[in-house]
């Protein structure tokens, strides 16, 4: 259960704070885009620790203190492992949370998430001393309201969901047109009462018609012939692909809200109109005829 209100669409930060400034600090630009964030038509703005080196909280937080958290807004982070050494323990979990409310503003957080927990064995984030313990305490204490784990990887997401330990998932770039091999994933968590965060619904930058890459690695020919494929169903239905994409993840009534990121202010008036277009019932039976994407992922 997540705790607290969502929007269909929340709003991804892991553009903001870059490029640093020559000062290490957000680029003069990552202001307007946050006080966007803040006070756009979206509930949730979800960042992280590692987000460009800490300067998407740094750039968030400015904008807390400058507007204050406006009301039905909500921030959400999450912990990683020490950047230098992998580390991600009990301490580094602790550590992980000081850092991100002292850049944030914040004594408190509706939600904290395990984030990417790739440097360390399921059997050790359980461990006496290990990041689950650090995460609980934080719950315990009324220091995170509920905690979340947040990753890719199917398998390794099922053993953290499977161990009740948490309140909410977060998947990115297995639930969308072309991978959804999350499905299950997001029905067990719901099965366990759950709440369900979905993000990168345009699976990086092929969907919405930026890159030729899907899941950080570049799509092969006959991934990138699927999706003219797709581009030309939709466009026989008046529907641009990327509208198509987001509506994908928006239809599922197991997913409470869609994250997309944002590195520019006028991509948040683009969201929202994507997210108000009327999409024919028609279409999605004609994309599911396609068949099943060549998709990059291998997990």
């Amino acid at each position: 259960m997540i705790g607290f209100p969502v929007s269909p669409v929340s709003l991804g930060t892991s553009w903001l704070g870059n490029p640093a400034a020559p000062d290490g600090s957000p680029a003069p630009e990552s202001a307007a885009l946050a006080r966007a964030l803040l006070t756009g038509p979206s509930a949730v703005i979800d960042t992280s620790n590692n987000y460009a080196g800490g300067r998407s909280e740094t750039a968030l937080g400015r904008a807390v203190r400058e507007l204050g958290l406006p009301a039905g807004k909500t921030v959400v982070t999450k912990v990683d492992a020490d950047p230098v050494t992998g580390r991600f323990d009990r301490d580094r979990v602790w550590r992980s949370f000081e850092e991100s409310t002292a850049r944030l503003g914040l004594d408190r957080l509706p939600l904290l998430h395990l984030h990417d927990p790739y440097t360390i064995t399921v059997e050790e984030a359980f461990a006496p001393g290990g990041a689950v313990q650090g995460l609980r305490e934080l719950k315990e204490q009324g220091l995170a309201g509920a905690i979340g784990v947040a990753a890719g990887e199917i398998g390794l997401m099922t053993r953290y969901v499977t161990s009740g330990a948490f309140d909410v998932l977060l998947t990115h770039n297995r639930y969308t047109l072309v991978d959804r091999r999350a499905e299950p994933l997001i029905a067990e968590a719901v099965s366990r009462g759950m709440g369900v965060f979905n993000a990168a619904p345009f699976g990086g930058g092929l969907l919405a018609g930026r890159d030729t890459r899907y899941a950080y690695r570049e799509a092969s020919p006959e991934l990138l012939a699927w999706v003219e494929r797709a581009r030309e169903t939709c466009a026989r239905f008046g529907v641009a692909l990327p509208t198509a994409a987001l509506h994908f993840s928006l239809r599922n009534p197991h997913v409470d809200s869609t994250i997309v990121g944002v590195s520019r202010v006028a991509r948040i008036a683009d969201l929202e109109a994507m997210r108000t277009a009327e999409i024919p019932d028609a279409l999605w039976p004609e994309l599911d005829a396609l068949g099943t994407a060549p998709s990059t992922i291998e997990d």
